[in-house]
């Protein structure tokens, strides 16, 4: 019998390379055709393992999505960076590799955020999406999310929308 050991855990170091890959891989899959090319290889380039070994180390609030030993996702969250929002929390971002997404285990790490959240005082939060990543949009739709704020975000000359989903 073969058992394959999926886990939701802190991040800590030598899983910033695997970070790194899935945030390639899911961004590639989730943004190309919706941010502009040459901006979206600078947003990946720039989150290469060096960037997440200092969010690891600095303390971000950072887990992983462990697939048998391997890190398939990952989210990280914190205390909401736009005080003009009346939520204490902020999940900043939260990915799967492409492989790993449609079975469920985006919403487990959705549910681990929240409650690491609430066990540090945010038991409010937002969640941003850009609104032509129509995937995202669903599934923070799908989780009760409440649309509470639209803003423009700059993509080199490009602008596109943004969407802040509520969670109360």
């Amino acid at each position: 019998m073969v058992e394959t050991v999926i886990s939701i855990r802190g991040a800590r170091f030598g899983d910033e390379a695997g970070i790194a890959r899935v945030h390639d891989e899911a961004w590639r899959e989730a943004y190309r055709g919706v941010i502009p090319g040459r901006e979206l290889e600078r947003m990946i380039t720039r989150r290469g393992p060096a960037w997440w070994r200092r969010a690891i180390s600095g303390g971000t609030r950072l887990i992983v999505l462990d697939f048998a030993d391997m890190v398939a996702g990952y989210a990280s969250y914190g205390r909401n960076r736009m005080p003009s929002l009346a939520y204490s929390g902020e999940i900043f971002e939260l990915y799967l590799a492409p492989e790993y997404q449609g079975g469920g285990l985006g919403r487990r790490m959705f549910e681990a955020a929240q409650r690491d959240l609430a066990a540090h005082g945010y038991p409010t939060f937002v969640v941003w999406a850009l609104a032509g990543n129509d995937r995202a949009v669903g599934f923070y739709r799908r989780l009760g999310g409440r649309i509470v704020r639209r803003a423009p975000e700059q993509f080199g000359a490009d602008t596109r929308e943004r969407v802040a989903f509520g969670f109360d």
